[in-house]
């Protein structure tokens, strides 16, 4: 069964660390990763600073072969990096083991990883290939993933279901939101205390159709 799991690593231990020793309260997130043969040039993002120049803060690295900026908003910054996936590493082991990153963020403290596999092998093996490596990784979260019902979809009204899949492509769910209550209530041609109605119970049909345990409380209709 596909398998998510998490683990961590000291800051230092991942190339993109070394922007801690100048600027130690940012925030670094790289985008998602499949691993692939051929070299992997991610972009990511640097927060939480406001600096004339970005890349001199990354010091050079033997996993890194080039990070070149290429745009900012406020205090973020998107970086694109090129890896050297030759050197014995996070990336490297991922690659070779077949593992696809879904997220990766770091601080000062450590470096937090998710990634997902086939099966739970898949993840023993990266696992087990880290530490032939000795490469420090904890492992703090270990889930199965769980199949939605097919039902679920059946358990929304339309408008729920309508409501809830232009949240989701507008942004409504991002961190911070990318859209108000009420730009959606613009384009549904509802209020915005419709909206927010839709959004709430559609969620709640949502859960009460893929957590068995929720399933005997009320629920309240459309």
């Amino acid at each position: 069964m596909a398998t998510e799991a998490t683990f961590t690593i000291p800051s230092d231990q991942f190339p993109l660390g070394s922007v801690f020793e100048q600027l130690p309260g940012v925030t670094v997130e790289l985008e998602r990763i499949i691993p692939a043969r051929d070299v992997v040039v991610p972009y990511f993002w640097v927060r939480g600073t406001v600096v004339d120049d970005i890349e001199s803060a990354f010091t050079d690295h033997p996993g890194v072969r080039n990070i070149k900026f290429v745009d900012s908003v406020a205090d973020e910054y998107l970086l694109r990096v090129e890896w050297a996936l030759e050197h014995d590493g996070v990336l490297s082991t991922l690659t070779e083991t077949k593992v696809p990153l879904v997220k990766a963020v770091g601080t000062s403290q450590q470096w937090t990883f998710d990634v997902r596999g086939d099966a739970r092998s898949d993840i023993a093996a990266f696992q087990n290939r880290c530490r032939e490596l000795d490469i420090p990784i904890t492992l703090t979260k270990l889930n199965a993933l769980t199949p939605i019902g097919t039902d679920t979809g059946a358990a929304l009204t339309e408008p729920q279901r309508e409501a809830l899949v232009l949240a989701h492509d507008r942004g409504y769910f991002n961190s911070p939101r990318d859209v108000t209550m009420g730009e959606l209530g613009d384009e549904l041609g509802i209020t915005q205390q419709a909206v927010a109605s839709r959004l709430r119970r559609g969620i709640d049909r949502v859960l009460r159709s893929t957590l068995p345990e929720l399933s005997g409380s009320s629920q309240q209709p459309s």
